[in-house]
């Protein structure tokens, strides 16, 4: 009972200011906006991160060229680089499949370019899309769904026919939205002209690529035609995420035996899996996490010292009030607990108001990832219990200062 009266006392305080205690709670919520702003935008972020590297088989890790090279400091820190080891050729990639005897699939391409044009009657693309040659593996180990037509049969990859698989961005381009139509048809990518024998389902874009814009051609076309000069990529996807490590580790075995490596020598390869390098980018969005809630408690305390100024000038205007109070029988801790809920419920509202607006403008940048709504509710709990203890802090002061008045000094203050 005392609660709500109290409440009700505070409401028409903030009634009676409208002005200040607009400003005040307008300043406290851009405060909590901008820290629950930025932090749903990470969530976002990391949301649509794992989204697309999931859609690389969660399952799966991938053999490559690149070597990392570690440097320790004095200091005892570690930089890591990663630099271009020895090309994996096509016969180490072939010899490789064929050797894995691990209960698994694997996959063989080549990066061919990405800088390729697709002509299709008058209808073509901007000079920006990749184009890689795969085999009839490919599909399963990136776990890349067809929405029309087929995959490469085993035959088409062996002698490198003409045809091609085309992403959805580049067919919507192309054919204008009729994807079914795309089948059979003949493209030209780039200078060559390939048969269209399937359409892969959208996995959109993201602030690492576009997935939709991509043409795979045969392995052994991408042969011919790029991989002369450019290394293998080996991908391998496991049935059971459990075995992805001892097949990871099976995998690095048997390329060392097939590049002829020493005992006691570091790979002149490396093994990459799609959460390491999750956990790469999310270990630089924590550096930005961090600035966000710097920026916040900054700006919190700026909240602090204005609340606590405009609960200060209240007291000071008020002072009669609490003399005629004092006068009554109220008692100092039922004068203190009244500006003390004012002082909470005025930044209650300026976090409320910005939780939702911060909620709001954070899932705006998923509109640009196509990520679904992201309710980040750590957050909000974290910001409204900031403002709560921001209440009290600002209030505490203000409050005692008032319960301490003389009723006699009170009741003659003009």
């Amino acid at each position: 009972m005392q609660l709500m009266f109290n409440v009700i006392l505070a409401f028409r305080a903030i009634r009676n200011n409208k002005l200040r205690s607009v400003l005040t709670i307008a300043i406290i919520g851009l405060g909590i906006m901008a820290l629950v702003g930025i932090l749903t935008a990470i969530e976002v972020m990391k949301t649509s991160i794992y989204t697309n590297f999931s859609s690389m088989g969660a399952n799966s890790f991938n053999i490559t060229n690149d070597v990392l090279k570690k440097k320790k400091h004095r200091s005892g820190g570690e930089n890591v680089t990663v630099v271009d080891g020895e090309n994996i050729t096509y016969e180490e990639a072939k010899t490789f499949k064929e050797r894995y005897n691990f209960p698994a699939t694997v996959g063989i391409s080549v990066r061919g370019t990405s800088i390729a044009t697709v002509h299709y009657r008058s209808a073509k693309t901007n000079p920006n899309v990749k184009v890689n040659g795969v085999d009839e593996s490919y599909l399963t180990v990136t776990d890349t769904k067809l929405e029309a037509g087929r995959n490469f049969s085993t035959g088409e990859v062996q002698t490198g026919s003409y045809v091609c698989l085309i992403g959805n961005g580049v067919a919507k381009k192309l054919f204008r939205g009729k994807l079914k139509e795309a089948i059979n048809e003949i493209v030209s990518v780039g200078n060559v002209k390939c048969r269209v024998v399937g359409i892969m389902e959208s996995k959109g874009g993201s602030m690492i690529m576009d997935a939709d814009n991509i043409v795979l051609i045969p392995l052994n076309l991408g042969r011919s035609l790029f991989g002369s000069e450019e290394s293998y990529r080996i991908s391998v996807i496991v049935p059971d995420v459990h075995s992805k490590d001892l097949a990871a580790e099976e995998a690095e075995g048997v390329f060392r035996v097939i590049r002829k490596q020493r005992l006691g020598t570091e790979n002149n390869f490396s093994i990459t899996q799609s959460n390491d390098l999750v956990e790469t980018v999310m270990d630089s969005i924590v550096y930005i996490r961090l600035a966000a809630v710097i920026i916040g408690i900054i700006t919190l305390l700026g909240s602090v010292i204005g609340l606590m100024n405009i609960m200060l000038v209240s007291v000071a205007e008020r002072t009669r009030e609490i003399g005629v109070s004092k006068a009554l029988g109220a008692r100092s801790s039922t004068i203190k607990q009244q500006f003390l809920t004012e002082s909470v419920l005025i930044s209650l509202l300026g976090g409320v108001s910005g939780v939702i607006f911060g909620m709001l403008l954070g899932n705006v940048v998923g509109m640009f990832f196509g990520t679904p709504f992201v309710v980040p509710w750590l957050w909000i709990a974290m910001g409204v219990s900031l403002c709560a203890f921001v209440g009290v802090i600002s209030g505490i002061y203000p409050a005692i200062k008032a319960s301490k008045l003389d009723p006699i000094v009170a009741l003659r203050y003009e």
